[in-house]
């Protein structure tokens, strides 16, 4: 069993980075904007789900395995750049499409999306690498530690990114208007392209 005080530790370590602004909760926010919190649940289980493996990977030692390897980190790095200007694209494009239709969607982020999101974004490795690194103790079953560590980041996840993607649909669905989403559109893929940029140059 892990230790109140080590659990105190985790939420001091994992709230702050999990609700705290940056590629993902960008991405979220303007899901939620597009999309709705429903429209959203799809890519928003995607997220979470390669959450829970990034855990389970990096908590059973897949950090030992990728030291030394840089070049993996670059591969993360530039696959998440070019995905995130692939986001951008869509919704770009649905923003063309929404000048020519009765301003549905056509396209929805799915639960792949929202996984390689998470899986491409190397902010998310090296956080949950050093979430691992502080708080595992070596001296007690590896495998209890890493399930509770992983359902209790998982939770704090959920938590922490309804409010982006509610927040998004409370700012943003309000404008229905085929123009509003033309311009939202524009809008989500510029910001889809300035995360891009940080992710690439950051």
């Amino acid at each position: 069993m892990i230790a109140w005080n080590i659990w105190i530790l985790f939420l001091g370590y994992t709230v702050p980075m999990v609700v705290s602004p940056g590629p993902g909760n960008t991405v979220l926010a303007t899901a939620g904007g597009r999309y709705g919190v429903a429209g959203s649940i799809p890519f928003w289980a995607g997220f979470e789900i390669a959450n829970l493996v990034l855990c389970l990977a990096y908590g059973m030692g897949l950090g030992k395995v990728l030291h030394g390897h840089p070049e993996i980190q670059m591969v993360f790095k530039w696959g998440g750049t070019v995905y995130l200007l692939y986001l951008a694209w869509g919704f770009f494009r649905s923003s063309a499409i929404s000048a020519n239709s009765s301003g549905q969607d056509h396209a929805r982020l799915r639960t792949g999306d929202g996984f390689l999101s998470v899986i491409l974004n190397p902010k998310i490795h090296s956080m949950i690498l050093v979430m691992f690194s502080q708080f595992l103790d070596s001296a007690k079953p590896l495998p209890a530690q890493v399930f509770q560590f992983a359902a209790a980041f998982l939770v704090v996840c959920m938590v922490c990114h309804f409010p982006w993607i509610y927040g998004g649909q409370l700012i943003l669905r309000r404008f229905r208007s085929a123009r509003a989403l033309r311009i939202q559109g524009r809008v989500f893929g510029i910001c889809m392209i300035l995360v891009a940029a940080y992710v690439a140059f950051a």
